[in-house]
Order: C-alpha cells, then structure tokens, then sequence
C-alpha cells in the first residue's frame, strides 16, 4: 500500500487582512493562496466559501492514477475559473473538501459596503440542507453507519430536513438518486452529493490564531487500516443521519483499492454538482441583495439633498423627500459619480444616461410637484443656455443678478423678481419659493411658449373601431362599444370634481369609413360614409367632436347601434392608413391636439395608402436579412407618423390579430407619437375580456400631457447625444411627443465634449413644454446633480445596475433595426466584459487571475444582462411570432427601470409561505425551477402577465383555501381569475395579486400553470435563471462565459 503523497496540500487561503479588498469591493473566489485549510467541528455552522475551479489541480498521479478521461473532458468547461460572490464571513472559516477536489477557501471580510454572502441570509430565506442518502440506494459505510450528526446547514435556516421519501421543497438541485454518474459496473455504488463532503482528513498542525477552529490538511490522508476509507471516521464527519432500512457498501478488500474508489465517487458527484452549488451559492444574491436593501433604505424617507447619492433600488417601497434633486420616480442615472473626462468613461465602459419619466405617477404620501405663476412675464431663465431657474443658480451682487450653474452666465434678476440675500449667500425667500428649493416642480407657460402664438384649445380623443368580420367575430365590437358608455364619464380631468374639457368623436371603419355626427341637437346619430380612401377628408365638422354631457343621449344611441349594424357583416379587408389620416384631418379642423384611440383586427391589404403585405418569413430569422423584419416595410407611415407630431396627434393602437399583422410596420405611427401598441392576440371574450377593458380604462384615464416638447440641458463639459423612446425629433436636440403620459420614459445618453470638475459635479435639467388636458400650457423642471470623480474606483462605487440594463437593452433593441442580431449579443457582451475587466485591473486589489470580482454595485450585472441576452427578441424561440418580437421592442423602448427590471427578472413568491395575517409579501425565491417544490403554490409576475404554478404534490387544504377543491385533477387551468372564497387564504392572495397589478402599467392576465400541464413550457421560459430552449444560457454557464471574456481582456 502506497503512503501519502510526499506533496502537499493544495495551497489555500487563509484568513485576510483589511487591505485584502478594496472598498465596495465583491470579491468572487478566493484571495490569493496562503495558510493551509480547516474544518470546523460539526456543531459549526456552514459557511460556504468560495469555489475555486482554477486553482492547482490534486496530484492524482502520485497516490490514485491519472483519473478517467471523461473526468477531464467534463470539467475542461469550468476549468481556470473561481467564483463566488465576496468574502466569507470571518466568523467562519472556509470548508475542507476531500481529497482530489480543488479546495475551498476562505477570508476576511473588510469592514464597508462589502456583502458577505456566507454570512446569515434572510430570516425568510429558503434552507438549502445537504441532501440525504436516498433510501432507494444500498449505501453502508464499511465501518458502521454514518454518525449521527446532524448535518450542516446555511444559517436562517428556517425548515427542518425532509423525510428522505420527500424531495426538499428548497432542494438547490435534482433529487440525489439523479445527480451525478450511476456507479460503475462492478464498482460500489457513489455516495450521493451531499454537501461536497468527503472523508474526513487527519488535522496537521497547529491552527492558527487568525483561522478559526482547527480544521484539517487536505491531502495528507493516509489509509489506516485495510477496509476503511482513509482517514478515521469519527463523529467530526459531518455525514447524513443513519436512515432505517439502509443497507450497506458491499465492503473493500483492499485499503488502496478502496479510497482509489472514494476518489473517484467524490469526485464525479463534484464534477456533477459543481455548477449547481455555484449557482447555489452566488444566484442566492439576487434575492438577498433586494431583501438587503429593503432592510437598509426601505424604513427611511430618501432625501434628495446630497448631490450624487444613489437612490434605493426600484424593487424598495421607500418614501422620497425632495430636496433640490429630482425624484428617483423622474429620473434615475446609470451612474451618479460621473467620470471627470471622456477618456476615463471610455476606459470604464460604463454607459453615461438617465432614465426620466416626467409625469410620472406619486404615491398618495409625495407631494406633487407645485404649479409657479410667473404672471405675463413667464419663467425666469439664464440668457445664454435659456436654463429654467433652479437651486442651482447662484445669485451675486446682493441678489439683483444670478450665475448660471449650467453656462456660468450672468443675468439681471428683473425687478419683479428681486429679493434680498441672507449672510450665506440665499435669497431669504429661497425656501417659499419651488423653483429656488425644489428638484421638480411646473411653470404655467405664457402665449410666447404656445404654437402659433395661440392659447391652445382643450384636446379631443377620437375612437376609431374596426368593424371588419374578423372584429365583430370574436366580440371586440361589441365589448369597445358597451365599455364606452359607461368610460366617458372618466376622462382625464385636472380637477376630479369639475367635468372633463376633453371632446370626443367616433370613426368605424373596414374598407371604406364611416364618420357619425353626434350633435347634441340630433333625435339620432348620422353616418357618414367616405369609400375614396386614397384622398382621406373629414365630411362633417360641427357634430363630430362633441361634449360628452352635452351628446351623451345620441352618443349613447350610437353605441347601442354600431354592433347591430354591423352584426352580419361579410367584409373581411381593412384599411389603416386613412384611418388615422382621418383622425388627424379631423384634429387639424378643429386646431386642437389629442389622441386617436384605433381598435384593429388584421393586416391591412385592402387597396389604400399604408396597403400591407404578409412579409412573415421565418427563415430570415438569424440571418443578416432578419434585421428587415423590424423595419416597416413602407415609408407611407414614418411621413404619416411625422404630420401626426406637427398637429399633436397621439395614436394609441389596440391590436386584436389571428395571424400576421406587422407590428413592425403599423407601430410607426404610434411610437413615433408617443403612443402605446396594446396587443390581444387570438382575441377571446370570455378570457382576454378583463385584461382589454382594464387596459383600456387606464389608458383613456391616465394623466398625459399633450404636443409636447422635451429638452435636456446639461452643465458644461457634457451632453446629451442620444435618446430613446416613443418619440420624433426634427433636429438634434428637441424631443417631440404628440402626447405625453405618465407611464412613458425618454431615456438620454451623454458624452463629455470637456473636462469636468469634481468641486461643481455635473448638471441636468428637463424642461417638458406640454397642454395639459384641461387646455393649460405648461413647463415641468425637474433637476439632477450627480458627482464628479477622477478615479475608477469612486465611478464604480456609485452605480445603478437596473438602470444600466435598463439602458443596454433599450440600445440593443434599438440596434436590430440596424445590425444583425449576433453582433448586437456579441457587442453588448463585450460592453459588460470591459466594464468588469476594468474594474478588476484598475480596482481591485492583486488577486488570482482565476478569480470573478464584481464592484459591489454591479454584482448583479451578468444575471441581468443574460436576461437581456436570452429574451424574445434577441434569441427567439421557435414558438414566438415575428409579431410578437416587434411588439416586446417598441414596448421595452418606452419601460422605466422598475418596470424593466420585472421584466427581464420576473418575480417568483412562494405562496405556501404565505403569512395571512402579515401585510408584507413572502420573499420571492430566484426564478430557476430548482426552486419549485412539487408541494408548493409559486406566483409569478413579469409586467405582462401572472402565472399561478400548482405543484401536484400541494397540500389538499392549500388547494381547498385557494380553488375551493382539495384536488390537484379538478382544478381548472382555463380559469383566469380565483373564485372568492371565504376565507383568510383565499382574500389575502386575491389582495396580493390585486396589489401586484396596480403596481403595473398593463393589466397582467392570470394563468393557472399546473406541474405537468402543457402551459408548464410557457410558464418555464420565464425562469430565467435555467437554460432556455431556444439555447439561452444558463446562469452559471453564462457567467463561466463573462469570466473566459474578462481573462481574455486582461491578458
């Protein structure tokens, strides 16, 4: 029998010192080698370390032979590579793996923003215990049973073990009789993965001070005696507990032979289990980053005073206090230290915008911002850059002149204006004054600031109603028609007791228009026919756009009569280009703006200008042809879309189709005018009626602004160069919306075009000049200082990583329409690697190159960015339609960070965790389907819809309390809303998922997936995490991806 290997152990870090880690530093791995390991006594709670897979490999060949072939192939993929997510805890040290295994390690964690993931999770925190020896599986150890330990688990844990016949509902992998390799012929059977344990190793040594309990050499095992495996078992070993009926290892007649087969379990269940304990142990950070920010930045209000600070994350319900800065809920930057020159925020990669929603919508505790009368002499602004005043304009001379903060210009204060200053330099009226105090606030807008010098007429909406077969078929019609008797009554109003300005008008349409005169004067609503559609007029102008109180007795009428006129219609072709010239003609007679509500059904081929052709070819997708699918097939739309900015017409598109209808080509209009496309494909009353009339109602309710124009103003040594949205713009600098309402974002990107200063940061403004919906022209200000910085490392400390995939995938949507889709994953890769390359050479401290580090702020960056990689449209499956792929662009190009966060990461909550008499949510869980329990109930939301999974083991009073049935067969998957049960269960999760929809601006349709079922391949391609069946990489497989880019970069 040969000795120990006269080797030693694999170098392995001990503990660290502060200076190990920068500040705001994660560090994935281990830090470079050092000190020997050690394994902490059983009664030690678990501490994972980090992974290391690039680290120097066990000396198989000195004690055990080279191992199989296919051992090395399967670990080539992870080879030279540690992850992990920071430092572990100090309290515990890292843990001892067996033999032939690269080890784990540890270090210290340095005081600061650094997060410990080995540290205690969440109380709510699923556990993720070692899994047990499955009874299925002869498995006696030759000495005796296992000792009965219990088996080490992650702090927090909150659940005890399952039965051994039950698989864990927070298992972090497959059930263990289905991992690893089936035991060889003629070999024993492997010992399952049960927590990448092995035999326990002789210590060596004393421990010392700074490392913890005393733990043990790895490598150093020698065999003690023939028939054991090396090394004494003793009651150190942390193994599974004995389980009654196990039987046992057949057992060894050589010691040598015996621990050449330990090698080889160990090492195939590591090999096996490897990715998924790294996915395991770093995707927990998802959730725990969420969990942890909510804990830190939820219970306090967000001041907006300190320049440069760095909101709470979207996924936080906090309160915010405006202070001189805009609300994070109007703009939120990708960035708030900006670099202080181009060359830095070349080097850095890190995407310089600003995500501005701005009227966007404030919980009931948040004042709105306040309304400034300036009288006839309008806004005061700097003379040279036209900036609005704003806290940052500094007033000189005893206060009869101010300083630019944008341009440094300085500006007679007119007489009206003037007040005194106090001795720091501030009017003494600074504070009663919005536009001296305040980040956002509005100025009622003079005639001067009007179109043509003319004070605007109240806007109108005008419905527009499909009546071709196919949309009398399948209900629509009817359903637009009976809603909007009743939904009249809740236009937008500016003040909720006095009655909406807003006029109201009604087009149907097929192959041929019909206008309707519904004037108050008329005993019954008149038709109007226009059939010449290729020179498109409006035949009426007094009776078409009416008020709604004045008409509403005809208008009620003509409601009543449109799905009986058109009840046995025949006429399946339709026309959509004159449909909304009409609409616009009709605005342009009445000299006033508003928004053309179009409900369409089908491509529309009837013989008129914008006449369509099905172009769906499906063979063109990934291909450098695919890019032509997104571009809209004539040019008649994009001319149509640019009348509809000059008169202030918004159109918003209501699509019903049963097949192709180009998306890409009908969208023009309204993304090009600030729009909304709402799509109901395969249209059906009885499950989509709900979803529609919801969506409906807030879109014709919402507040919105109208002929808008947007600039953004920046201090010197930036600005803005580039924007994305649902908007037009003649000239560089002036974004044009037809309409604006409070769901639309303008995201701005900026470069530098000088050298800033850290002293000054650096300054934005958005100025919206919009008619609000009562008449009113108005300007809202809303302001944005961040820091200035010359060194990476204060660049990456101060990041938002939501609203920098917010970005990424707004400019990657936006590049299809350009580049081939592959160019467009590879380059936004290849953005992300830079960032992190950089960051790891010019910040972090000296570590192994086989170690992932990530900025404290960006650690959540590759989960998020493969979600962009792998959604609809930049790697389609083969089920998705073109349609479909057109409709998620345009969407995404107008969603706000929270809103794209749920999307690209939807959230999952474990409903079986549910706390009735608690008003908080259950800690959602990562969204991989390892973390379904077949005995659990799990909701999940992405912005669009909400799934409801059903495991067909979930409890028989669960199922009774939500479905009222307690069986798993009878529950209907059909059903789009829960029966209203009596009881505590029942009312809560019909709260929880009323809550979760008003959250949204879509109403999301409820599908009730049950385990097994066909829907459960929909319901799947929304756990992110997992590889995709259209080839989407998993997590782990992405991220052994990004780090091979940033090795790639460094070297």
């Amino acid at each position: 029998m040969r000795g120990p290997p006269t080797s030693g152990a694999p170098p392995v870090s001990g503990a660290q010192s502060y200076s190990q880690f920068g500040q705001g530093e994660t560090q994935n791995g281990p830090p470079p080698m050092g000190a020997p390991p050690q394994r902490p006594p059983v009664s030690q709670t678990y501490t994972p370390g980090a992974v290391n897979l690039s680290g120097p490999q066990p000396p198989f060949s000195q004690q055990f032979g080279a191992p199989p072939v296919s051992m090395q192939q399967m670990t080539n993929q992870m080879a030279s590579m540690q992850v992990g997510s920071t430092a572990p805890s100090p309290a515990g040290p890292g843990y001892a793996p067996p033999v032939s295994q690269p080890p784990f390690s540890t270090a210290q964690v340095p005081p600061g923003p650094t997060q410990s993931y080995g540290g205690p999770l969440p109380p709510t925190q699923p556990s993720f215990s070692r899994p047990l020896l499955p009874t299925s599986q002869p498995s006696t150890f030759p000495a005796g049973p296992p000792p009965t330990s219990t088996p080490s688990q992650l702090p927090g844990v909150m659940q005890p073990q399952p039965p051994v016949s039950q698989p864990s509902p927070y298992h972090s992998g497959p059930h263990p009789t289905s991992t690893g390799f089936p035991p060889q012929v003629g070999a024993p059977p492997r010992p399952p993965f049960a927590g990448m344990q092995g035999p326990p190793m002789a210590p060596q040594g004393p421990p010392l001070a700074s490392q913890g309990p005393p733990m043990v050499q790895a490598n150093h095992v020698p065999p003690t005696q023939p028939g054991m495996p090396p090394g004494p078992i003793s009651a150190s070993m942390s193994g599974p507990p004995p389980q009654p009926g196990m039987q046992g290892y057949p057992p060894q007649q050589n010691g040598e032979h015996q621990c050449f087969y330990w090698v080889c379990f160990f090492f195939c269940s590591w090999i096996k289990a490897c990715q998924s304990f790294i996915g395991w142990y770093f995707f927990s950070t998802q959730i725990q980053v969420i969990e942890d920010d909510k804990a830190n930045k939820g219970s306090e209000p967000f001041t907006t005073g300190v320049r440069g600070q760095a909101p709470p994350l979207v996924t936080t319900k906090f309160q915010v206090k405006d202070q001189g800065n805009a609300s994070p809920r109007y703009i939120r930057c990708t960035a708030y230290n900006m670099p202080c020159n181009s060359d830095m925020a070349k080097q850095s990669q890190v995407p310089l915008a600003a995500v501005i929603k701005p009227l966007a919508p404030l919980p009931p505790d948040e004042t709105p911002p306040y309304l400034v009368d300036h009288g006839e002499s309008g806004p005061i602004r700097c003379n040279r850059c036209k900036a609005y005043m704003c806290p940052y304009m500094q007033f000189i001379e005893g206060g009869r002149r101010f300083q630019c903060g944008f341009c440094s210009c300085v500006t007679e204060v007119p007489p009206h204006y003037f007040q005194h200053l106090d001795h720091t330099g501030k009017r003494v009226d600074c504070y009663d004054r919005p536009e001296l105090s305040m980040g956002s606030y509005e100025f009622m807008a003079t005639v001067d600031y009007c179109k043509n010098n003319k004070i605007p007429q109240p806007p109108a909406f005008i419905f527009l109603i499909d009546v071709s077969y196919n949309a009398v078929k399948n209900g629509m019609v009817g359903i637009v028609c009976q809603e909007l008797k009743t939904l009249l009554d809740y236009l937008p109003r500016e003040n909720p007791d006095v009655e909406s300005n807003i006029r109201v008008g009604f087009v149907t349409y097929n192959k041929v228009l019909h206008f309707y005169n519904v004037k108050a004067s008329l005993a019954q609503p008149q038709m109007m026919v226009v059939s010449d559609v290729a020179d498109m007029f409006v035949p009426l102008l007094d009776g078409f756009l009416v008020n709604v109180s004045e008409s509403r007795v005809v208008i009620e009428s003509l409601l009543d009569q449109i799905p009986e006129m058109f009840a046995d219609t025949r006429e399946t072709e339709t026309v959509f280009g004159p449909v909304i010239q009409a609409g616009l003609e009709a605005l342009k007679a009445a000299d006033c703006a508003g928004k053309l509500f179009v409900f369409h059904s089908s491509l529309p081929i009837a013989e008129a200008p914008g006449k369509l052709k099905n172009r769906e070819d499906k063979k063109l997708v990934g291909t450098d042809k695919e890019k032509s699918l997104f571009q809209p097939q004539v040019s008649f739309y994009n001319t149509l879309a640019k009348e509809c900015v000059v008169q202030g017409c918004c159109v918003d598109l209501f699509l019903f189709p049963n097949q192709y209808v180009d998306v890409a080509t009908l969208g023009v209009v309204p993304t090009s005018t600030g729009g909304s496309i709402y799509k109901y494909t395969y249209f059906q009353a009885s499950s989509d009626q709900e979803r529609f009339l919801n969506d409906l109602r807030r879109d014709v309710q919402k507040p919105m602004g109208f002929d808008a124009v947007m600039r953004v103003r920046t201090s010197t040594g930036i600005r803005a160069t580039d924007f994305f949205g649902s908007f037009y713009m003649s000239n560089t600098t002036d974004v044009e919306l037809a309409g604006l309402d409070c769901d639309k974002t303008v995201t701005v990107e900026f470069r530098h075009d000088d050298k800033l200063s850290e002293e000054t940061g650096a300054l934005m403004q958005c100025a919206v000049l919009y008619t609000s919906c009562s008449g009113q022209r108005r300007l809202r200000i809303h302001n944005m200082a961040v820091n200035c910085c010359s060194q990476l490392a204060d660049l990456y400390r101060n990041c938002e990583t939501d609203t920098v995939i917010n970005f990424f995938a707004k400019y990657a949507y936006r590049s299809v329409l350009s580049s081939p889709i592959k160019n467009v994953r590879d380059s936004l890769v290849n953005q992300c690697a830079q960032i992190l390359a950089c960051y790891r050479k010019n910040c972090a401290s000296p570590s192994s190159a086989g170690q992932l580090i990530l900025p404290e702020c960006m650690k959540l960056l590759p989960v998020y960015l493969n979600c962009v990689l792998k959604s609809d449209v930049l790697q389609p499956g083969a089920d998705i339609s073109l349609d479909d792929r057109a409709y998620l662009r345009q969407l995404v190009s107008t969603m706000d960070v929270s809103e794209s966060h749920v999307f690209f990461y939807p959230r999952l909550l474990p409903l079986q965790k549910l706390d009735v008499e608690s008003i908080s949510l259950p800690v959602a869980v990562r969204d991989s389907e390892e973390r379904l329990s077949r005995g659990g109930v799990y909701l999940l939301e992405n912005g669009l819809n909400i799934f409801l999974w059903v495991g067909v083991n979930a409890q028989q009073e669960l199922l009774q309390n939500i479905f009222g049935t307690p069986a798993f067969g009878q529950i209907d998957p059909n059903m789009t809303s829960l029966p209203a049960l009596d009881n505590p269960f029942s009312k809560r999760l019909r709260e929880i998922i009323e809550s979760v929809r008003a959250q949204r601006s879509r109403y999301m349709k409820l599908m009730v997936v049950k385990q097994e079922d066909k829907l459960e391949l929909i319901f799947k391609h929304f756990l992110v995490e997992d590889k995709s069946n259209n080839g989407g990489a998993s997590y782990v497989d992405f991220l052994c991806h990004m780090h091979k880019e940033i090795r790639q970069l460094l070297s």
